[in-house]
């Protein structure tokens, strides 16, 4: 493989430092000195091509790719697909693998489907551990085969714009997966349970946009974080259960059922926009963000909202969580004007407010938000940071500086709690920062990170 590209250049000088060509004795080449285990896994994450172009580095790396878990990307291969599937073929027939990670662009079930089918049966793919399959935006939705999923050594699976066949997915078992997203694809309610169902490790999983059932119920022993943007969720046993996380969609979650899970504590988006929804914990029973039946669900610590700013929407929510910690708000123009200091002037004797992080986003300093704002900067004694984040003006001193003055910091009931004005133009998630479901396992996902 090694003449099928020329030698990596910023791989070159990593490893023989800026003067590669002029090397002195007494450089040191360190990275050479590790031991091929460690060497290996370094190539294996690097790009096909790179990982490849390794060979020619020295003799100490000629025999390093072949021996390293392959990392078979076929988006890093030359333009064109008879050159892609030329070189693909011969990677496959060279590398003995094992595999790392194979990411295929459907195209191939599309025009090339027996020879993909081969590629899939290779022995190097025996072992495979992660599986990507997507497809181009306006390209006809493919199929997969079985051959896809054959190894039982699969963690990762990642499929985009798909169909998935009852007779394909039924009797599938992944004693190894941990990490499941499916993105806009095709699956039956039945399919999709008996996968779940067989996989007895699951950690994460990441349905986003997918159809083609209306119900999802869960029963499982290792599931640690799920996101959902449409239909109906049960949770009926999940043990280790922390994330619950719906995206933004023009359906969103009809309902949400949380019967068994002790340890959920990050929870969100949800919404009181455009749909009915439903969320109940047990006993408690909220839809459209407001307690209809009210007890106390004391695990969730991390919450997002999106509302049509209300403070007696938010007080209510965190009657039904009073441990919640941290809560980020995405507001919509609101009518309700937010007055608090008659109605709710004696809350702090029956309540304790133990929120330590508020982020309020699409503030613009309406009397509305100024209002809402108030009450917590007067009456949350454990508050820390409370950051509003808008489009315009907050990077503007003096729009700050009359803000920080109607805000009455002065008279903020935690002395350490900071006050931050963020500009965010240049972020363009939501509240929900999930590009992949390995992002499912950071604990709180609605902290921007753009």
């Amino acid at each position: 493989m090694a003449d099928l590209y020329p030698p990596p250049q910023t791989f070159l000088l990593l490893v023989a430092g800026p003067h590669a060509k002029k090397r002195k004795t007494e450089e040191i080449d360190r990275i050479s000195d590790l031991p091929d285990a460690i060497l290996g896994e370094i190539i294996s994450f690097l790009p096909t091509k790179d990982g490849a172009r390794t060979q020619t580095l020295a003799s100490r790396w000629r025999h390093l790719w072949l021996a390293a878990p392959l990392n078979l990307e076929l988006n890093c291969l030359p333009a064109g697909e008879q050159s892609q599937a030329a070189v693909i073929s011969r990677i496959l027939a060279t590398h003995p693998g094992p595999a790392r990670r194979l990411s295929v662009r459907a195209m191939y079930l599309l025009h090339r489907p027996a020879m993909l089918d081969a590629w899939l049966r290779s022995p190097a793919l025996d072992s495979l551990q992660e599986l990507e399959f997507d497809v181009l935006p306006r390209m006809p939705w493919p199929t997969l085969p079985a051959s896809a999923f054959r190894s039982a050594a699969l963690r990762v699976i990642t499929i985009s714009k798909c169909h998935l066949l009852n007779s394909v997915v039924e009797t599938l078992r992944f004693p190894q997966l941990r990490q499941l997203e499916l993105e806009v694809v095709n699956i039956s309610e039945r399919a999709l349970h008996n996968i779940i169902a067989g996989c007895s490790v699951l950690e994460y999983l990441l349905l986003n946009g997918s159809f083609g059932f209306n119900c999802l119920r869960i029963n499982s022993p290792s599931l640690v974080g799920i996101g959902m943007c449409s239909g109906e969720l049960i949770i009926e046993d999940a043990p280790l259960l922390r994330r619950l996380l719906q995206f933004k969609s023009h359906m969103g979650l009809r309902k949400i059922s949380v019967i068994s899970a002790p340890k959920l504590e990050t929870v969100g988006c949800l919404s009181d926009h455009g749909y009915d929804s439903e969320l109940v914990f047990g006993a408690t029973i909220i839809q459209k963000l407001c307690a209809v039946s009210l007890t106390v669900v004391s695990s969730v610590k991390i919450l997002a909202i999106r509302i049509y700013l209300s403070l007696d929407m938010v007080i209510n929510l965190m009657r039904c969580f009073p441990c919640l910690e941290m809560l980020y708000i995405e507001s919509c123009v609101s009518k309700d004007r937010n007055l608090w200091r008659r109605k709710h002037r004696n809350i702090m004797s029956c309540f304790d407010i133990r929120l330590k992080t508020i982020v309020l986003k699409n503030y613009r300093g309406t009397k509305s938000q100024v209002n809402f704002t108030s009450f917590f900067v007067m009456n949350a004694k454990r508050l820390e940071l409370m950051r509003f984040e808008g489009e315009v003006h907050n990077d503007d001193p003096i729009f700050m500086a009359e803000h920080l003055k109607l805000l009455q910091l002065d008279n903020r009931a935690s002395r350490c709690a900071q006050l931050s004005f963020t500009n965010v133009r240049r972020c363009l998630h939501n509240l929900t920062h999930i590009k992949h479901v390995r992002d499912l396992s950071i604990t709180n996902p609605f902290e921007c990170t753009c």
